[in-house]
Order: C-alpha cells, then structure tokens, then sequence
C-alpha cells in the first residue's frame, strides 16, 4: 500500500468508526511501534514519524555508535555507523530508516492486531478527550438497564455507556430503563481496558454545579462556594462568602421566596440545604457552620490540629448535635475542624470531627 492509499484508508477508517483522523493516526503511530519494536527485543529504539499534511510515515530506529558493542540492538560501530552516515563519529546518535518494504511485511503480518489496537487506542483517547472537559460537570445521562440484583444503574452518556452504582444514588431514586438523568463526572481513571468514567448523583461537587447554574452571582465570581459537605438525600451545608459588601451570599443563593434554592432542593428530591456564612475566622466559622444552633462560645484547643470546644446552650444540645450526629457531623466536614461540643452548665462532652 502506497502513502496516499494508507492516508485515503485512514480518512474513511476515521469517517466509518466517527472517530478523529488525528487521533486515528496517533494511535496507528503508537500501535506500529510497539508492534515493530518486538522485533528489537522491545529496546526503546523504535520511532514512527506521521506528516497527514505531507502524507508521508516514517519509520526509523535510532542507535548508537560506540568504538564497542555492548548491545547489538542499541549499539553500532563506527564502520557501520559510516554505511548510513558517511561522517559518523564515536558518541554520535544516528538514525536508520527502516525500508518501507520491511515497514509493509510487519504491517502485513500483524496489521489486524495493529488496526483493531489503534482502533481501541483512538477511541480511549476520544473519550478521554471528550469527558476531560466535563469532568466535575453535570451531564445528562440515559439509563439503558437495572442490574436486578445490585440496583446498580447501567446508563449511557453519548456514545460511553458506565455504570452508576446504587451508591452512588440517591436514597429516593427509583429508576427505569429508558430514563434520562443528571448525573456528576465525578473523575476519570485509567483501567485496564480504557478510560472509565465515575458518576454520581450522591458526590458534594453535584450540589456545587447544580448552586451554580441558578445562582447567576456564583457563576460570575460574586458569590464563592467555599466548602460543602453531604449526606446525600438527606442533608447538605454549604458555607458561601462574597468579597462584596453590598451581596448577601445567603440571600443570593435563596433567591426571590425561595426559588434558587428550591429548584435545587426539588432535583435532590427533597434534601435539606444549610446555607453557612463562610469566615477567616474559623471560630466564628465553627459557631455559623452547627447553624441551626445557638452557640454560646467556640475556644480554639489546637491550632495544629484544628480542634475546637464548642458550648451551646442547655437546650440546644441536641439541635447541635443533631439526629444521630448529623449536623454537628456535617458541620465538622464542612469546616474540617473536631468539635467537641459541651452544653452550658454540664459536664458531658461530645467529640466529632470530619
């Protein structure tokens, strides 16, 4: 096969399987060296250079010349070295193209292995350059089967189908196939067979981005999300900050009656939002992060060990506490300081941290 058939072959390969010349051709690159490289004892020698623009593949290995062999896959004496570049010297790196002849037997013999793994390659990498600018992001998501046995939901994001574990949801979600849903990019992690891809509908960044998207001052830098912290369907604190002293960050992530903050609150079907005014000062961030709580006081123990004790009053204890640990839980995740919270007139004290 000539150089403009191979590129012609590429163009409609690239065409057929929707998939980029560019990374097509990066991948036919990597998966022809590996492949001509096992004929080199798999030594680092081996190097294809592809021009589109020029239609030109070059395939070359590269050695050394040494006054002695220690290698015979790396190394060239200076005799030989001269055959390939009258002027090589002692010390130099030479390259040797290898014939385009020999290039075509090995293609040729292995050239389904090559093309099926510069198939996979280019599509990984599609993928991994797809979802690299979605991740943490909110995408919408089409559930194509129910695992019967672990409810693990299997869902399809364009053209990538994953898996959203039952963890990963919602305590409320019931789902079914054919649904459409919003799930998070939670990352992207390299497995054995390609890219894999880890959604949630449980992850704080979700309660983040969905904030975002209906509080227009979070989306132009007036109001900043310093921290979250989730109990996913249950509840979730948020500490919010404005450099602005004329916004009210809690205001502007409430909205008119409510209406921002509702419709976050409806897509989590129901899940409690604390809004917590952030501060540099990490006691008066403590006192604002056990909200809905009165605080009397937060001493700051340890510096070092970001630790704090808290007193509330007699009353209040278990508001600060709240249901089985919960908001003094959350508040510790929040603000990523242990609290231990003491009631106003006895001696009890309780510990949490993140």
């Amino acid at each position: 096969m000539g150089n403009n058939e191979f590129f012609e072959a590429v163009r409609l390969l690239g065409k057929e399987k929707k998939i980029s010349e560019e990374l097509l051709l990066e991948s036919i690159q990597k998966a022809l060296v590996a492949s001509i490289k096992r004929d080199f004892n798999n030594k680092d020698i081996v190097f294809c250079e592809i021009d589109a623009d020029k239609k030109d593949l070059r395939v070359f290995v590269r050695k050394n010349v040494v006054t002695e062999i220690v290698d015979p896959d790396e190394d060239l004496t200076v005799e030989q070295a001269q055959r390939f570049k009258k002027n090589a010297m002692a010390g130099d790196i030479i390259e040797i193209d290898l014939e385009t002849k020999e290039v075509s037997r090995i293609a040729a013999e292995k050239g389904k292995h090559i093309l099926r793994q510069a198939i996979r390659e280019a599509e990984h990498g599609q993928i991994r350059e797809e979802f690299q600018s979605k991740t943490q992001e909110i995408v919408t998501a089409k559930i194509s089967k129910i695992d019967p046995v672990s409810l693990d939901a299997i869902v399809e994001i364009g053209k990538v189908t994953e898996r959203l574990p039952r963890s990963e949801q919602l305590p409320n979600d019931s789902f079914a196939e054919g649904d459409i849903i919003k799930v998070y990019i939670a990352e992207i992690r390299e497995a054995t067979k390609g890219p894999k891809i880890l959604i949630s509908r449980t992850h704080p960044g979700l309660v983040r981005r969905l904030l975002e998207s209906e509080v227009p001052e979070i989306f132009d830098g007036t109001v900043e999300i310093k921290s979250v912290s989730r109990e996913a369907g249950s509840r979730s604190k948020i500490a919010v900050y404005s450099a602005d002293e004329n916004v009210d960050p809690i205001g502007a992530c409430i909205g008119q009656r409510g209406a921002r903050i509702g419709k976050v609150i409806d897509f989590l079907g129901g899940e409690k939002l604390d809004l917590i005014r952030y501060s540099d000062d990490p006691a008066e961030y403590v006192a604002q992060a056990l909200a809905p709580s009165d605080v009397i006081s937060v001493t700051i123990i340890s510096e070092e060990e970001r630790s704090c004790r808290v007193v509330v009053p007699n009353d209040q204890l278990s508001l600060a506490i709240g249901n089985k640990g919960q908001n003094a839980r959350l508040a510790a995740k929040l603000t990523g300081w242990k609290i231990d919270i003491n009631p106003e007139t006895e001696e009890e004290v309780i510990n949490f941290d993140e």
